[in-house]
Protein backbone atom coordinates (compact mmCIF):
# COMPACT_ATOMS: atom_id res chain seq x y z
CA UNK A 1 0.00 0.00 0.00
CA UNK A 2 1.33 3.51 -0.75
CA UNK A 3 2.13 6.13 2.42
CA UNK A 4 -0.76 8.70 2.65
CA UNK A 5 -3.55 6.80 0.72
CA UNK A 6 -6.54 4.72 2.17
CA UNK A 7 -7.74 2.09 0.20
CA UNK A 8 -10.34 3.85 -0.64
CA UNK A 9 -8.72 6.96 -1.40
CA UNK A 10 -6.52 4.53 -3.73
CA UNK A 11 -9.27 2.83 -5.18
CA UNK A 12 -11.49 6.15 -6.46
CA UNK A 13 -8.12 7.79 -7.84
CA UNK A 14 -8.00 4.43 -10.32
CA UNK A 15 -11.33 4.86 -11.21
CA UNK A 16 -10.90 8.48 -11.90
CA UNK A 17 -7.58 8.44 -13.85
CA UNK A 18 -9.52 5.91 -15.92
CA UNK A 19 -12.98 7.38 -16.54
CA UNK A 20 -12.06 10.90 -16.02
CA UNK A 21 -12.65 11.42 -19.95
CA UNK A 22 -15.70 10.36 -20.09
CA UNK A 23 -17.38 12.54 -17.07
CA UNK A 24 -15.42 15.22 -18.39
CA UNK A 25 -17.20 14.77 -22.02
CA UNK A 26 -20.40 13.99 -19.95
CA UNK A 27 -20.44 17.39 -18.19
CA UNK A 28 -19.64 19.10 -21.41
CA UNK A 29 -22.66 18.06 -23.20
CA UNK A 30 -25.37 18.14 -20.45
CA UNK A 31 -26.25 21.43 -21.59
CA UNK A 32 -26.31 20.42 -25.29
CA UNK A 33 -28.67 17.48 -24.72
CA UNK A 34 -30.68 18.92 -22.59
CA UNK A 35 -32.40 20.97 -25.62
CA UNK A 36 -30.50 20.25 -28.73
CA UNK A 37 -32.33 23.53 -30.51
CA UNK A 38 -30.59 25.72 -28.35
CA UNK A 39 -27.33 24.65 -29.88
CA UNK A 40 -28.28 25.92 -33.28
CA UNK A 41 -28.76 29.80 -31.63
CA UNK A 42 -26.28 32.17 -30.35
CA UNK A 43 -22.73 34.22 -31.82
CA UNK A 44 -19.88 32.66 -33.72
CA UNK A 45 -17.92 35.59 -33.07
CA UNK A 46 -16.21 36.59 -36.69
CA UNK A 47 -13.73 39.35 -34.89
CA UNK A 48 -11.54 40.76 -37.80
CA UNK A 49 -13.80 39.34 -40.59
CA UNK A 50 -14.82 41.68 -43.22
CA UNK A 51 -18.79 41.31 -44.26
CA UNK A 52 -19.49 41.79 -48.06
CA UNK A 53 -20.62 45.49 -47.62
CA UNK A 54 -22.18 44.89 -51.32
CA UNK A 55 -24.90 43.43 -50.18
CA UNK A 56 -28.17 45.53 -51.59
CA UNK A 57 -31.10 45.36 -48.64
CA UNK A 58 -34.36 47.90 -49.04
CA UNK A 59 -34.76 50.78 -46.53
CA UNK A 60 -37.97 52.29 -45.30
CA UNK A 61 -39.20 53.30 -48.36
CA UNK A 62 -39.01 49.92 -49.74
CA UNK A 63 -35.84 51.38 -52.34
CA UNK A 64 -33.03 49.35 -52.64
CA UNK A 65 -29.76 50.87 -50.78
CA UNK A 66 -26.35 48.74 -50.62
CA UNK A 67 -24.63 49.02 -46.96
CA UNK A 68 -21.55 50.66 -48.01
CA UNK A 69 -23.92 53.70 -49.25
CA UNK A 70 -25.50 53.70 -45.85
CA UNK A 71 -22.39 54.29 -43.91
CA UNK A 72 -20.74 56.70 -45.52
CA UNK A 73 -17.13 55.93 -44.10
CA UNK A 74 -18.35 55.92 -40.77
CA UNK A 75 -18.00 52.82 -38.43
CA UNK A 76 -21.45 51.47 -37.63
CA UNK A 77 -23.53 49.37 -34.83
CA UNK A 78 -25.42 46.97 -36.55
CA UNK A 79 -28.74 45.09 -34.65
CA UNK A 80 -30.51 42.26 -36.13
CA UNK A 81 -33.85 41.50 -34.99
CA UNK A 82 -36.94 40.91 -36.04
CA UNK A 83 -40.17 43.78 -36.13
CA UNK A 84 -42.91 42.05 -34.96
CA UNK A 85 -40.59 39.57 -32.61
CA UNK A 86 -42.69 39.59 -29.05
CA UNK A 87 -39.70 38.62 -26.93
CA UNK A 88 -35.88 39.79 -26.88
CA UNK A 89 -36.03 42.40 -29.78
CA UNK A 90 -37.75 45.32 -28.13
CA UNK A 91 -35.77 44.95 -25.15
CA UNK A 92 -32.80 45.01 -27.04
CA UNK A 93 -33.38 48.13 -29.29
CA UNK A 94 -35.05 49.79 -26.26
CA UNK A 95 -31.62 49.34 -24.64
CA UNK A 96 -29.59 50.52 -27.71
CA UNK A 97 -31.44 53.61 -27.85
CA UNK A 98 -31.03 54.77 -23.87
CA UNK A 99 -27.34 53.87 -25.07
CA UNK A 100 -27.67 55.84 -27.93
CA UNK A 101 -28.97 58.83 -26.26
CA UNK A 102 -25.94 58.91 -23.23
CA UNK A 103 -23.09 58.05 -24.78
CA UNK A 104 -20.74 60.95 -25.39
CA UNK A 105 -21.09 60.55 -29.03
CA UNK A 106 -23.01 62.10 -31.97
CA UNK A 107 -25.14 59.66 -34.16
CA UNK A 108 -24.26 60.45 -37.96
CA UNK A 109 -21.22 62.05 -36.63
CA UNK A 110 -19.16 59.58 -35.03
CA UNK A 111 -21.20 56.46 -36.46
CA UNK A 112 -24.02 54.93 -38.44
CA UNK A 113 -26.62 52.42 -37.01
CA UNK A 114 -27.97 49.98 -39.07
CA UNK A 115 -30.84 47.64 -38.19
CA UNK A 116 -32.09 44.58 -40.27
CA UNK A 117 -34.72 42.21 -39.93
CA UNK A 118 -33.45 38.72 -40.60
CA UNK A 119 -37.46 38.01 -41.44
CA UNK A 120 -37.58 37.64 -45.16
CA UNK A 121 -41.75 38.04 -44.96
CA UNK A 122 -41.27 42.12 -43.11
CA UNK A 123 -41.56 44.36 -45.58
CA UNK A 124 -40.56 48.20 -45.10
CA UNK A 125 -43.56 49.66 -43.68
CA UNK A 126 -42.98 47.67 -40.83
CA UNK A 127 -39.33 48.74 -40.38
CA UNK A 128 -40.82 52.60 -41.26
CA UNK A 129 -43.16 52.30 -38.09
CA UNK A 130 -40.44 50.66 -35.97
CA UNK A 131 -38.18 53.68 -36.80
CA UNK A 132 -40.48 56.05 -35.88
CA UNK A 133 -41.13 54.40 -32.24
CA UNK A 134 -37.36 53.88 -31.73
CA UNK A 135 -36.73 57.41 -32.55
CA UNK A 136 -38.98 59.11 -30.45
CA UNK A 137 -37.70 56.92 -27.52
CA UNK A 138 -34.53 59.36 -27.81
CA UNK A 139 -35.01 62.26 -25.48
CA UNK A 140 -31.54 63.60 -25.81
CA UNK A 141 -30.29 63.54 -29.09
CA UNK A 142 -32.09 64.77 -32.53
CA UNK A 143 -31.38 62.05 -34.51
CA UNK A 144 -31.66 62.25 -38.66
CA UNK A 145 -33.47 59.85 -40.96
CA UNK A 146 -30.03 58.61 -41.95
CA UNK A 147 -28.42 58.13 -38.73
CA UNK A 148 -30.38 54.94 -37.62
CA UNK A 149 -31.70 52.97 -40.78
CA UNK A 150 -34.47 50.04 -40.61
CA UNK A 151 -34.06 47.98 -43.21
CA UNK A 152 -35.40 45.03 -44.70
CA UNK A 153 -34.00 42.22 -47.24
CA UNK A 154 -34.65 39.02 -49.11
CA UNK A 155 -33.77 35.78 -47.20
CA UNK A 156 -30.63 35.24 -49.71
CA UNK A 157 -29.42 38.76 -48.45
CA UNK A 158 -29.78 37.67 -45.08
CA UNK A 159 -28.53 34.33 -45.11
CA UNK A 160 -25.17 36.30 -46.22
CA UNK A 161 -25.39 38.94 -43.67
CA UNK A 162 -26.38 36.65 -40.90
CA UNK A 163 -23.55 34.66 -41.75
CA UNK A 164 -20.85 37.30 -42.17
CA UNK A 165 -21.17 38.07 -38.59
CA UNK A 166 -21.94 34.51 -36.97
CA UNK A 167 -25.17 35.16 -35.79
CA UNK A 168 -27.34 32.17 -35.45
CA UNK A 169 -30.94 31.86 -34.94
CA UNK A 170 -33.79 29.22 -35.70
CA UNK A 171 -37.80 29.80 -36.13
CA UNK A 172 -40.13 27.92 -34.29
CA UNK A 173 -43.38 27.93 -35.37
CA UNK A 174 -43.88 31.60 -36.48
CA UNK A 175 -41.29 33.34 -34.19
CA UNK A 176 -37.43 32.59 -34.21
CA UNK A 177 -35.16 32.31 -31.10
CA UNK A 178 -32.46 33.91 -31.08
CA UNK A 179 -29.57 35.73 -29.21
CA UNK A 180 -29.84 39.59 -28.44
CA UNK A 181 -26.28 41.23 -29.54
CA UNK A 182 -25.20 44.60 -31.31
CA UNK A 183 -22.32 44.21 -33.57
CA UNK A 184 -19.90 46.85 -34.07
CA UNK A 185 -18.10 47.07 -37.46
CA UNK A 186 -15.35 49.55 -39.24
CA UNK A 187 -16.30 51.86 -41.67
CA UNK A 188 -15.15 49.03 -44.43
CA UNK A 189 -17.32 46.32 -42.33
CA UNK A 190 -14.95 44.66 -40.63
CA UNK A 191 -16.39 43.44 -37.16
CA UNK A 192 -14.64 44.76 -34.33
CA UNK A 193 -16.58 44.22 -31.35
CA UNK A 194 -19.78 42.57 -29.93
CA UNK A 195 -22.00 43.67 -27.57
CA UNK A 196 -24.34 41.29 -25.47
CA UNK A 197 -27.21 41.48 -23.78
CA UNK A 198 -30.18 44.63 -23.58
CA UNK A 199 -28.50 47.06 -21.53
CA UNK A 200 -25.27 48.89 -22.62
CA UNK A 201 -22.60 51.19 -20.14
CA UNK A 202 -22.15 54.28 -22.35
CA UNK A 203 -19.03 53.73 -21.73
CA UNK A 204 -18.35 50.55 -23.18
CA UNK A 205 -20.35 51.25 -26.18
CA UNK A 206 -18.09 54.60 -26.86
CA UNK A 207 -14.91 52.25 -26.73
CA UNK A 208 -16.38 50.00 -28.61
CA UNK A 209 -17.23 52.57 -31.53
CA UNK A 210 -13.64 54.49 -31.36
CA UNK A 211 -12.14 50.78 -32.03
CA UNK A 212 -14.54 50.48 -34.52
CA UNK A 213 -13.47 54.04 -36.16
CA UNK A 214 -9.94 52.89 -35.73
CA UNK A 215 -10.22 49.12 -37.10
CA UNK A 216 -9.10 48.14 -33.82
CA UNK A 217 -10.14 44.53 -33.03
CA UNK A 218 -12.08 44.70 -29.14
CA UNK A 219 -12.62 41.26 -26.60
CA UNK A 220 -15.76 40.35 -26.12
CA UNK A 221 -15.09 40.03 -22.00
CA UNK A 222 -18.66 40.07 -21.72
CA UNK A 223 -19.73 36.71 -23.60
CA UNK A 224 -17.97 34.92 -20.32
CA UNK A 225 -21.09 36.19 -18.39
CA UNK A 226 -23.39 35.34 -21.09
CA UNK A 227 -22.42 31.97 -21.52
CA UNK A 228 -23.94 31.58 -18.67
CA UNK A 229 -27.19 32.52 -19.54
CA UNK A 230 -29.54 31.41 -22.57
CA UNK A 231 -32.55 32.88 -23.64
CA UNK A 232 -36.27 31.59 -22.83
CA UNK A 233 -38.90 31.82 -25.59
CA UNK A 234 -41.48 30.77 -23.81
CA UNK A 235 -40.36 33.34 -20.75
CA UNK A 236 -39.37 36.29 -23.04
CA UNK A 237 -36.27 36.73 -21.30
CA UNK A 238 -32.76 35.52 -20.48
CA UNK A 239 -32.34 33.12 -17.43
CA UNK A 240 -29.33 31.45 -15.88
CA UNK A 241 -28.27 27.99 -17.61
CA UNK A 242 -28.39 25.94 -14.76
CA UNK A 243 -27.37 22.41 -17.05
CA UNK A 244 -24.87 24.78 -18.59
CA UNK A 245 -23.30 26.11 -15.31
CA UNK A 246 -24.08 22.91 -13.49
CA UNK A 247 -21.72 20.84 -16.33
CA UNK A 248 -19.04 23.98 -15.85
CA UNK A 249 -18.95 22.83 -12.03
CA UNK A 250 -18.95 19.38 -12.13
CA UNK A 251 -15.32 20.16 -14.70
CA UNK A 252 -13.96 22.51 -12.10
CA UNK A 253 -14.56 20.10 -8.67
CA UNK A 254 -13.15 16.95 -10.30
CA UNK A 255 -10.06 18.86 -11.67
CA UNK A 256 -9.91 19.98 -8.35
CA UNK A 257 -10.13 16.40 -6.40
CA UNK A 258 -8.17 14.69 -8.97
CA UNK A 259 -4.96 17.32 -8.83
CA UNK A 260 -5.07 17.32 -4.83
CA UNK A 261 -4.96 13.53 -4.63
CA UNK A 262 -1.80 13.07 -7.15
CA UNK A 263 -0.25 16.09 -5.47
CA UNK A 264 -1.37 14.41 -2.00
CA UNK A 265 0.54 11.06 -3.03
CA UNK A 266 3.50 12.60 -4.83
CA UNK A 267 4.16 14.64 -0.79
CA UNK A 268 3.88 10.75 0.13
Amino acid sequence: MEPGLSVCEKRFLKIMKKYLFILLLFALTIGASADDKKSQVGIDEKLGQTIPMNLSLLDEYGKPVKLSELTEGKPFALTLVYYRCPGICSPLLTGFAKVVDLADLTPGKDYKIITVSFDPTETYLTGSEKKKNYFAQLTKKKLENSDWRFLTADSSTIAQLTDAVGFRYIKQDNEFVHSAVVTLLSPEGKVTRYLYGTDFLPMDFKLGIIEASEGRVGTTISKIVSLCYSYDPDGKQYVLNVTRVAGGGMILLLGVFVVVLIVRKKKN
